[in-house]
């Protein structure tokens, strides 16, 4: 698949991520976050199961357990990001999440760095600050004095940057995307339903209130978009990776006033043409430099 293709598979998964954003928060006033969480990815792991297989039969080799052991580490890295996001929900203000969440853009090209000494495309830097000021002024351009929940919000934001790096790693290396997808996503159902029955238990009224919500997030945000990543990112960098994500905050804004009648500031539009700035330049630059130099 080109990159550029790639990254459009990217741009798709943040477009549903944007629509998914209301449904994951309003699922709250409802249901637990930990049952939410089992439920959601139960759905997911059942949506990617045939595919799942389908890739299994077709694989010219077998996984080794080392594989299986990073596909339930990344299962872990998920996991955490959602459960510390959907937790720091509780006890702040949509303005913050979204804006703290959207730290991730950045610590994706450090992280790399850090761990695995990968210097990313030099014009990634500027664009993942456009980004990340995109996502700022997209919030409202301001944010509140932080809550305990703003510092679980930032802690998922880093278990997400983890995982956008080791998904890049590994979906490379064996080449079974869609089998990583259902290890993770059947790792975050257990976690989340194990932990929410032992911690809230269940009110199955209450599920049956937030089920819109439940499918939605389960077969689309989670099922489809997920996946999505996974295979998008087999043909990119994971710094790229990030900055296509990140129009998950620009879909949110879009389909916000699409549905539900709000209406951007200056501020919010200036703040989508700086998202979608970042995304042009990632795209256009590294191909026109290389274009130069085969010339």
């Amino acid at each position: 698949m080109p990159r550029t293709r790639a990254n459009l598979v990217l741009l798709l998964a943040g477009t549903i991520w944007g629509l998914g954003f209301v449904a994951q928060s309003t699922a709250m006033a409802s249901i637990g976050p930990l049952i939410f969480i089992g439920m959601r990815f139960a759905l997911a792991a059942l949506t990617v199961l045939p595919f799942a297989i389908r890739e299994a039969q077709q694989a010219p080799k077998a996984l080794k357990s080392s594989d299986h052991f990073a596909f339930l580490f990344i299962g872990f890295l998920l996991f955490a990001g959602i459960t510390a996001q959907q937790f720091g929900m509780l006890t702040t203000s949509v303005t913050n999440a979204g804006f703290l969440t959207g730290l991730y853009v950045v610590m994706v090209p450090f992280v790399g760095v850090m761990l695995f000494r990968n210097w990313p495309h030099p014009i990634i830097w500027p664009c993942a600050l456009a980004a990340l000021a995109g996502i700022w002024l997209l919030s409202g351009g301001t944010l509140d004095a932080l809550a305990p929940g703003d510092w679980m919000v930032i802690l998922g934001a880093l278990f997400w940057a983890l995982q956008v790096l080791f998904i890049t790693r590994y979906a490379n290396r064996t080449g079974r995307p869609l089998t990583l997808c259902l290890v993770q996503f059947t790792f975050c159902a257990v976690m989340g339903l194990s932990l929410g029955l032992a911690q809230e238990g269940i009110d199955w009224t209450a599920v049956q209130t937030a089920a819109p919500e439940i499918l939605f997030t389960g077969i689309f945000s989670s099922g489809v978009a997920f996946t999505l990543q996974a295979i998008g990112q087999r043909y990119t960098t994971a710094p790229q990776a990030a900055i296509f994500l990140s129009s998950e905050a620009l879909f949110a804004a879009l389909f916000g006033a699409i549905l539900l009648g709000e209406r951007l500031p200056p501020t919010g539009f200036a703040g989508c043409a700086l998202i979608f700035a970042a995304m042009l330049a990632v795209e256009l630059i590294p191909m026109m430099r290389e274009r130069s130099v085969s010339q």
